[in-house]
């Protein structure tokens, strides 16, 4: 049994679950140590964004912003989890009149911290949950350091489809498949 790290990049999680599993509550707890087994967890880290305000914000973004606020909040409560936030650039609007965004910071972030805890011995395996082909360079370094990648994703639909060069990176690769994600559905805690 090694030492794992799991890193989930919070937007695309959020994707899997609304498209490949009509928005479950999950116990991200649960989530974590399914993602590592059989080894022993150092640590989770989580990467989102807190949603965009305008100035002054608008009744919907206070409340946006003050739900996945709590949620970050509650998430860095949990045993060896580490809550990272990027910030969200506003970017004008597309075509059809919609506001665009862009996540900025939290690739490098995982990156970063992968990288570190790699190089430094502290793992011998990591748990990527993400299909972003941007940290690629981050698991090629953690790979060079004799560290098993497996990367944990959504399913091959349009919309939850992990890079394929991410994909033929990984060393392992699963999906959070309907079965897994009945065993880690959120119950009330007490």
């Amino acid at each position: 049994m090694g030492i794992a790290a799991a890193f989930l990049d919070g937007g695309y999680v959020e994707k899997v679950l609304h498209y490949d599993h009509n928005e479950p509550k999950i116990d991200f707890e649960k989530l974590v140590h399914v993602m590592v087994k059989p080894d022993e967890l150092l640590r989770a880290y989580y990467y989102h964004c807190l949603p965009y305000q305008s100035n002054p914000p608008t009744e919907d973004e206070r409340q946006r912003y003050a739900a996945r606020h709590r949620f970050t909040t509650a998430l860095s409560f949990l045993p060896r989890f580490e809550v990272r936030l990027g910030q969200l650039a506003y970017r004008g609007m597309d075509t059809e009149g919609k506001r665009i965004f862009q996540q900025k910071r939290v690739d490098c972030m995982v990156g970063v911290d992968m990288a570190l805890l790699a190089a430094k011995g502290k793992v011998t395996s990591v748990a990527v949950f993400t299909g972003d082909s941007d940290i690629i360079p981050a698991l090629e370094a953690v790979k060079r350091e004799g560290v098993l990648v497996t990367l944990w994703h959504g399913s091959f639909s349009p919309n939850t489809r992990p890079s394929r060069e991410l994909f033929e990176i990984a060393d392992e690769r699963k999906e959070l498949t309907a079965e897994i994600v009945e065993s880690i559905l959120l119950t009330k805690r007490r």
